[in-house]
C-alpha cells in the first residue's frame, strides 16, 4: 500500500470518527435522527473525493439513526443512509466547478427533497414531511456550511496542494 493511500484510508477513518461525535450532537426534531453527522462527510467529499464523501455521510446517518434507535425503521434508514452517501458525491462533483452552488443544491436535496422522498410510504406523508422540512433544512445549512466553511480556511492557509483528491 503507497502512502497516499494510507494517508486517504487513516483520513476516511479520522472522517467517519468524526461523524460519529456530530451523530452525538443533535439537532431538535420529531425522529431524533437529525445532527452534525454529515459534515464530516461533506468534508470528506471536499478533501478526499466525492466516493469517500458519500461512504462517510452514509456510516455517518446509520449510526445517528442507531443512536436514536432507528425509530422510522431500519429499512427507512438505510434508504436515507444511501439518500445521504448520494447528497455527499453531488456535493463533491458540483464543489469541483462551484462551492457556493453545491451548498445550496445540498441544503435542498436533504432538507427538502430527503423528508420528500418519503411522502409515499405508509405511515409517512404530508405531516411527516412537514414535521421534518424545518430541522432537516436548519441542520442541512449548518452540516455543509461548516464543510465548506472548514474547507475553505484550510485550502486558504495551506494551498490547493492540501486537497488529497483527484
Amino acid at each position: 500500500m503507497t502512502n497516499q493511500k494510507i494517508k486517504v484510508l487513516i483520513l476516511t477513518a479520522l472522517f467517519i470518527a468524526l461523524s460519529f461525535i456530530g451523530a452525538g450532537i443533535k439537532v431538535p426534531s420529531p425522529t431524533g435522527t437529525v445532527a452534525f453527522d454529515s459534515a464530516p462527510g461533506y468534508m470528506a467529499a471536499l478533501f478526499l473525493g466525492p466516493t469517500y464523501g458519500g461512504l462517510t455521510s452514509s456510516l455517518g446517518h446509520i449510526i445517528t439513526s442507531m443512536s436514536a434507535g432507528f425509530p422510522l425503521s431500519l429499512p427507512i434508514h438505510l434508504l436515507i443512509a444511501a439518500e445521504m452517501a448520494f447528497f455527499a458525491l453531488v456535493f463533491g462533483l458540483v464543489a469541483k466547478k462551484s462551492l457556493t452552488f453545491a451548498v445550496i443544491i445540498t441544503i435542498f436535496l436533504n432538507g427538502i427533497l430527503a423528508p420528500a422522498s418519503l411522502l409515499f410510504f405508509p405511515g409517512f406523508g404530508t405531516g411527516f414531511f412537514a414535521a421534518m422540512v424545518l430541522p432537516l433544512t436548519v441542520a442541512s445549512a449548518l452540516n455543509v456550511s461548516i464543510a465548506a466553511l472548514i474547507y475553505t480556511l484550510i485550502k486558504r492557509a495551506k494551498g490547493e496542494n492540501y486537497v488529497l483528491k483527484k
